[in-house]
């Protein structure tokens, strides 16, 4: 007979586990973009102007570009001339030259760029993270048919074990959610709560439900992900990538702020979506991010989830990335939320937003 607990707070959890070393990720980077009108995006290819910072999405100096050009170095329009070579790949020289050698490393660079171009990265990628550990975690709150293709795609392009809280059964949700879990035993696990949404006219909230979540977890790497997303490939080896190369927290969006002159400005001034590499925020329905560290940033006080992510990622004490390619996934579309009380709640949590905003 399946267990439905009365609430959220009333899920028992045997262990917290927060405490435990990442073995498989190095240090996180723990430099932190400041605030700026950056685009997000590396186009010049040289050092960060203006603002208080580096500009979004700039790495610093010394860091490697998945090319193997350091960030923020121009790239060189014909680097075999600076090695006194004409380019020609029939040009022979002396097989002990140190010159040769290294006209035939930057061949090797420009052929590994090339089969990065055709999806061998994403590959390496794979191999490279294959040991490190992640879970994904759902609120489960209405919408069966999005709830099935959500679950069924990270079946079909992941690795990963899901982490699903049902919250109420609310339109028959929860029963699709213990049909798949029952169908994969092994990656999915469930939890049923009595409890409604509290979007939804219920008293369970964003905040603790992901607290949950994040409590039940054992992994190293937990990914915050909406029901309304549907994976077309595999999207959570970018991120953990990602994470494993030091940034704490890797996600589908980024956003960068933009100050409009005004005492207090409202989030559609303010907000600006940020192009790929390092970025100020990370934007919710797809959001990885080292556990460990999930801890003391998330708002478990949010009863919305939206900006609450913004919430959380501003919190994270690291590197917040969106990898370079874009990810595969598609958007069912947003779930439908009473207006008055989106505005209410998401007017709360941007308050937040603008706290940890002013303190930075």
């Amino acid at each position: 007979m399946r267990q439905v607990w009365p609430t959220v707070r009333s899920i028992r959890v045997s262990a917290i586990t927060d405490a435990k070393s990442p073995g498989h990720l190095r240090a996180a980077r723990v430099e932190k973009v400041a605030g700026t009108t950056g685009s997000g995006r590396d186009t010049a290819g040289g050092a960060a102007t203006g603002g208080g910072g580096p500009a979004l999405g700039v790495g610093t100096a010394g860091a490697k570009r998945p090319g193997g050009r350091p960030r923020g170095e121009h790239a060189r329009i014909n680097p075999a001339a600076e090695l006194g070579f004409s380019g020609d790949p029939g040009q022979h020289g002396d097989p002990g030259d140190e010159m040769l050698h290294a006209q035939r490393v930057w061949d090797g660079t420009l052929a590994t760029n090339r089969l990065d171009d055709l999806g061998v990265n994403t590959e390496r990628q794979r191999v490279e993270t294959k040991d490190v550990t992640a879970s994904v975690g759902l609120l489960v709150d209405g919408w069966p048919q999005d709830v099935r293709q959500c679950l069924q795609s990270l079946m079909d392009h992941t690795r990963a074990r899901v982490l699903a809280l049902d919250l109420g059964n609310v339109d028959g949700a929860g029963d699709v959610l213990r049909e798949l879990a029952e169908r994969y035993p092994e990656r999915i696990t469930a939890w049923q709560v009595e409890e409604r949404p509290h979007w939804r006219g219920g008293t369970a909230t964003w905040g603790e439900s992901r607290a949950k979540l994040l409590r039940l977890d054992e992994a190293e790497v937990h990914v915050l992900m909406e029901t309304n997303l549907v994976l077309r490939g595999d999207a959570l080896t970018p991120l953990l990538a990602e994470i494993a190369e030091g940034a704490v927290a890797a996600g589908r969006k980024g956003l960068e702020f933009v100050d409009d002159g005004g005492a207090e400005p409202t989030p559609r001034e303010t907000l600006r979506e940020a192009g790929s590499g390092r970025v100020r925020a990370l934007t919710g329905e797809l959001i990885a991010v080292r556990r460990a560290q999930a801890f003391n940033a998330l708002p478990e006080d949010a009863h919305y989830g939206r900006y609450a992510d913004l919430e959380l990622s501003l919190a994270l004490p690291g590197d917040l990335v969106v990898p370079r390619e874009p990810l595969p996934v598609e958007s069912l579309g947003r779930h439908d939320v009473p207006a008055d009380y989106a505005d209410r709640e998401s007017r709360r949590n941007y308050d937040g937003v603008l706290h940890l905003l002013r303190a930075s």
